[in-house]
């Protein structure tokens, strides 16, 4: 995405004995937050991170440096210690206001960033060009090497070219990054991607709503070991369960600019449903949430269900957002049933209306 210019915690009744998958483990957590081995590397991520897009303060509405310092906290005090965030998003404020963060806290957190938008789409991707976008994340973040970086949504074409893939594994030759992977906006790159000597990780959007990357991805991303992070998990609020067709969005939101993909992919703005509908949609899946279950605990926890996921990166404005989300990770696994309703609902009313690259 380019910007336009550009958790206390709860107890389960029991925590779920560790499993072994091909693409993570999953262990249970002594102050309830689970975690899961992020591929090819020894860190143990919580499967619940924080998505930093909004803390550019370009796409959803204003954020000042205070409520992102909040939010970054808020985030950690919860046993969140995976970030995601992109040189794009407030053209590098995001990323900068991170580098600070990581500065002053002690906790180890794990960074992902993302390059290919800023400066670089739809046709500047040459190595000179990518080892600059790096650089300067480096430069940003203020760590002598990445935790890991993503090809930001870059065209399909580039990714099938696969140049960009050698530029990157030798940037990781040389220590400016530890691990690579790609963010992308359809299956087809999807399966590209993992064609990809060395990915390390794929970036999906997956929901209730955009059920697709279950029976196109999920299997060959766990036979390669490729770790799945996963955004848009509440479809832009939609699966919060608190927004009406009366809802109003700042300006600079990408809520309100982007409903019909004016700027860039529509499927990252309510997954690609058209706002009227996704509400209409929402009320509907009411019906499935549990008994004193929140619609957006509700919504993370049925992602976190599918072991191929490896972090769900779910963004927040607000500190009682970090917090929610995070205790979703404590929530007992949704039954077999529901999930069989849920596929059922996607299948016959769902589908049909996603937009954009799928």
């Amino acid at each position: 995405m380019e910007t336009r210019s550009a958790w206390g915690r709860l107890r389960p009744q029991a925590l779920r004995v560790a499993q072994c998958f091909a693409c993570s483990r999953i262990y249970p957590s002594e102050d309830n937050l689970n975690f899961r081995t992020f591929n090819g590397t020894d860190f143990q991520t919580s499967e619940v991170g924080l998505g930093c897009w909004q803390l550019g303060g370009a796409d959803w509405g204003d954020v000042s440096d205070a409520q992102a310092h909040d939010i970054l906290t808020a985030a950690v005090e919860s046993g969140v210690n995976f970030f995601d965030t992109a040189d794009v998003y407030g053209a590098g404020r995001s990323e900068e206001l991170i580098g600070k963060f990581l500065k002053e806290t002690k906790a180890e957190i794990f960074v992902a960033t993302k390059l290919g938008r800023l400066n670089l789409y739809p046709d500047k991707y040459t190595e000179a060009t990518i080892r600059a976008a790096t650089e300067a994340s480096l430069q940003r973040l203020q760590v002598e090497s990445l935790d890991l970086t993503q090809l930001h949504c870059i065209p399909t074409e580039v990714l099938r070219q696969g140049e960009v893939f050698e530029w990157l594994r030798k940037l990781k030759q040389e220590g400016k990054i530890k691990s690579f992977g790609a963010s992308v906006e359809s299956m087809e790159e999807a399966q590209v991607c993992l064609q990809q000597d060395g990915l390390s990780s794929l970036q999906i959007i997956f929901n209730v709503f955009r059920q697709k990357p279950i029976a196109t991805i999920f299997d060959e991303a766990k036979q390669k070991s490729v770790a799945l992070i996963v955004r848009l998990p509440l479809a832009s609020g939609l699966l919060s369960g608190k927004l009406t067709k009366a809802a109003s969005f700042p300006a600079n939101d990408h809520r309100n600019y982007n409903r019909d993909g004016q700027f860039f992919n529509v499927g990252e703005t309510f997954a690609g449903l058209p706002f009227e509908k996704g509400i209409e949609l929402t009320e509907e899946l009411r019906a499935f949430v549990p008994e004193g279950m929140a619609m957006a605990q509700w919504a993370m926890r049925w992602i976190l269900d599918f072991d191929a996921v490896t972090v769900v990166i779910p963004g927040a404005t607000k500190i009682s957002q970090v917090q929610s989300n995070a205790s979703s990770s404590a929530l007992p696994p949704l039954d077999g049933e529901l999930h069989e309703k849920l596929s059922a609902f996607y299948a016959e009313k769902v589908a049909a209306n996603i937009r954009g690259p799928y």
